[in-house]
């Protein structure tokens, strides 16, 4: 934990840079363990894994998971393919799990799971007005993103690439130039398939990282968990020290004090 750099989003300070995804683990005591190792700010939840209040008299060993693990429960509304259905399950969510708290996900195209771009803004504006800490699930567009905090959105959470793909940022270009152009939080949410990728993101300036396929299906989910926590302290150590700037022509690293005896006459 570093308790000089927290990360805050809406006024709230979290320990750790990193988010975890709940999804596509091999057993419940797999991602136990890798929670556990990766000690993250947030765990998303979908409402469809959770089907039952943890008042109830069924058998609910999903909650009753997440509330040994004491991390804070991040809900999606993944899986929404309209404005008014997003509304309806961040209600049901927000009741179920007892939090403001939601990730806004709006699918536009199946394939490729990208985000309804043009009815985005129109949702996370309707949640920010019914009282929701909106985290918007969106692609690296410029001009997206900055619709995204006009309305109220008080951090965003472009793409890497298409999600579950692993193929770390696709386009450099557009991630960067939304870092230096956006002056809120921002975290990198979807396409990281490796800690060195989310390295990358965090030397760029990005607040935090949100993975899930990248831990639940590598071939040890635990040690994987454990890695990309300490690439994302890694990455952002190495932005707030300042990298040097690039070199067109190679420079020593030695100085030259003066000429050797041996070369004196």
């Amino acid at each position: 934990m570093n308790t000089d750099d927290p990360l805050v989003l809406y006024g709230q300070t979290f320990h750790s840079r990193l988010l975890l995804g709940t999804a596509r683990y091999p057993s419940p005591d797999v991602l136990e363990a890798a929670v556990r190792r990766a000690r993250p700010a947030m765990l998303t939840a979908s409402l469809r894994r959770q089907t039952a209040a943890p008042s109830d008299r069924h058998d609910n060993g999903f909650w009753d998971l997440l509330r040994r693990l004491d991390v804070p429960v991040l809900p999606n509304t993944a899986g929404c393919h309209s404005v008014q259905e997003v509304i309806a399950t961040a209600q049901m969510a927000r009741e179920l799990f007892e939090t403001p708290w939601i990730k806004l996900e709006l699918i536009g195209d199946d394939y490729t799971l990208q985000p309804d771009t043009l009815n985005l803004v129109d949702a996370a504006s309707q949640l920010i007005r019914d009282g929701f800490q909106v985290l918007p699930y969106c692609t690296e567009d410029l001009v997206l993103c900055q619709r995204l905090v006009d309305v109220g959105c008080q951090a965003v959470m472009p793409w890497a690439a298409p999600i579950g793909t692993g193929r770390g940022p696709v386009n450099p270009y557009a991630l960067q130039l939304l870092r230096e152009r956006l002056d809120v939080p921002m975290l990198v949410d979807a396409g990281l398939g490796l800690p060195s990728h989310a390295c990358q993101v965090m030397e760029w300036g990005y607040d935090g990282v949100l993975l899930n396929t990248a831990v639940a299906l590598a071939q040890d989910p635990v040690a994987m968990a454990g890695a990309f926590a300490d690439a994302v302290q890694a990455g952002r150590a190495a932005h707030r020290a300042g990298a040097m700037s690039a070199q067109e022509s190679a420079q020593p690293s030695t100085p030259v004090l003066g000429t050797p005896f041996w070369h004196q006459s």
